[in-house]
């Protein structure tokens, strides 16, 4: 790769590159020793990585009275008709065994006085199931297990500061490895004969997030144009009790409030959930979200009361919340939480098997930034933390049973380096959260689509602009309301409808 003036890194024969180090990458790289493994990651401490802010838990058949067919049940009805069965099944029989592993890892799970698990409920549960980690630091609590073990394996090498920003191409229609830079300009390329994406979702794009602002679906800009099939990019859920305190990104008051009973009130005081769905409180997410969204717009300013549910607790069992709520002059023990939807997770990504296989040969992806069918339109909650492990783990050891063969770079395509201006980057965000957000419709996604391709005629293909680009144009595709994707124009639901898929090359 000289001939590209930049500094290059070939790693060993059948060694893996990693693309991200949250909870995906993390535990994907441990469960490959001894074979080596190389992260590469532009934060410099575990605060950047979307698992660290996971609050509720990590959810599975643990109780002696649950099953694997009742948590892939729930699975498949929050998908809202679009969740593959199979894949379902996969995560709810693996789940359990996955999370006995953190724990003998050294995760600090939430237990009773008899040793065995606290468990929690959240909406769309059909009972509690989700491990937490004191209180709503489940998220935290594992990520700082996985890098402390990380650190100490011999067969884990960190690439510290360089962010990913193409895929190289081995000239066959595969991948062979990334380019990356530094803050400073500096490139490196890592040909690498097996490359995984790890890098979360899409929340950066819009102006109201949960997620790191930086979480911007960069890698799947990166690899939809080298050929990636994406699937169900359409589908992005919003969290409906983000912290309505005008930070960015928005603090979390986790569902598991209103698993312990929480209720939502309006701004006359009254509960108003059980005028929009039968499940009130602990209805699915996207309904849950819509509700929210329609008292703010009929101005009605919603609020999450936690006072006779949590009270005096709130410190010791919500820690993470109740800090954010009194950073703000909010004491949630005699006080309401304001709450406003805000985009949390995001269903799609690149098309993987179980095994995180994309389309590419050499490329797989795992974590948020994949998309296997396990959440259809609409994630369970407390469903992605056990996604990481499971489907990380099944990635894992489907490379150490598989013959690797070398890949060496034919070709790269280089970003617009700098292009995601704060300017560009805002206009961006604003437009994703006003015309592609809780609620949808032809005209604004059209409005919105013009907008991006104007910023790209500006300032080029970033990465950011094209994963833009494919959830607006997935978005205008489905002519239908399903899961967390909600348009105007079609308020209900095909029953003919199936996953999406599409690529870059069907844009142009």
């Amino acid at each position: 790769m000289s001939q590209w003036n930049l500094d290059t890194k070939r790693l060993p024969p059948g060694a893996v590159l990693i693309v991200g180090a949250g909870l995906a990458g993390l535990y994907t790289a441990l469960k490959l020793a001894p074979r080596p493994v190389f992260i590469l990651t532009s934060r410099r401490s575990k605060d950047g990585a979307a698992s660290a802010w996971a609050q509720g838990g990590i959810a599975a058949a643990l109780h002696p009275d649950d099953s694997a067919a009742s948590h892939a049940a729930d699975t498949i009805a929050a998908g809202d008709g679009l969740v593959d069965a199979n894949i379902a099944n996969i995560l709810a029989t693996e789940g359990p065994d996955r999370v006995r592993d953190l724990a003998a890892l050294g995760v600090p799970f939430d237990r009773k006085d008899d040793g065995s698990l606290y468990l929690s409920l959240e909406a769309a549960h059909s009972m509690a199931r989700v491990a937490r980690v004191k209180g709503d630091t489940a998220g935290r609590e594992i990520i700082n297990v996985m890098v402390k073990h990380a650190q100490n394996a011999e067969h884990i090498t960190p690439l510290i500061g360089w962010r990913a920003e193409s895929l190289l191409s081995d000239g066959h229609g595969g991948i062979a490895g990334a380019l990356a830079r530094r803050d400073d300009g500096s490139m490196l390329g890592v040909e690498s004969d097996v490359t995984v994406l790890a890098t979360g979702g899409v929340g950066g794009l819009f102006a109201v997030t949960t997620n790191p602002k930086t979480a911007r679906g960069d890698s799947l800009g990166m690899a939809a144009v080298m050929g990636a099939v994406m699937r169900d990019m359409e589908f992005v859920q919003f969290h409906p009790t983000a912290i309505d305190i005008g930070r960015d990104p928005a603090p979390l008051a986790t569902e598991a409030l209103r698993g312990d009973g929480a209720i939502l009130i309006n701004n006359t005081g009254k509960r108003f959930m059980s005028h929009y769905h039968a499940d009130g409180e602990l209805a699915p997410r996207d309904d849950v979200a819509r509700a929210i969204f329609a008292e703010i717009a009929a101005g009605r300013a919603p609020k999450l009361d936690c006072r006779e549910a949590v009270g005096s607790h709130f410190p010791d069992h919500f820690p993470t919340v109740f800090d954010a709520c009194m950073s703000a002059n909010i004491d949630p023990r005699i006080a309401p939480i304001p709450v406003a939807p805000a985009v949390h997770y995001h269903m799609g990504g690149v098309a993987t098997d179980s095994y995180g296989r994309s389309s590419l040969s050499g490329l797989l992806a795992v974590g948020e930034c994949s998309a296997t069918g396990l959440h259809g339109a609409n994630r369970l909650a407390s469903n992605s933390l056990l996604e990481a492990i499971v489907f990380g783990g099944r990635a894992a050891e489907m490379l150490l049973e598989t013959e690797v063969h070398e890949r060496k770079a034919d070709k790269i395509r280089s970003q617009p380096w700098l292009a995601m201006t704060p300017e560009v980057t805002q206009t961006l965000r604003n437009g994703m959260t006003a015309l592609c957000g809780v609620r949808r419709q032809a005209k604004g996604l059209n409005q919105l689509m013009s907008k991006i391709e104007d910023l790209i005629d500006q300032v080029g293909r970033a990465n950011p602009l094209i994963a833009a680009r494919l959830i607006v144009s997935s978005a205008l595709a489905r002519e239908e309301s399903r899961g967390g994707h909600f348009r105007d124009d079609y308020p209900s639901a095909d029953p003919s409808a199936r996953s999406s898929y599409i690529g870059y090359d069907m844009l142009d």
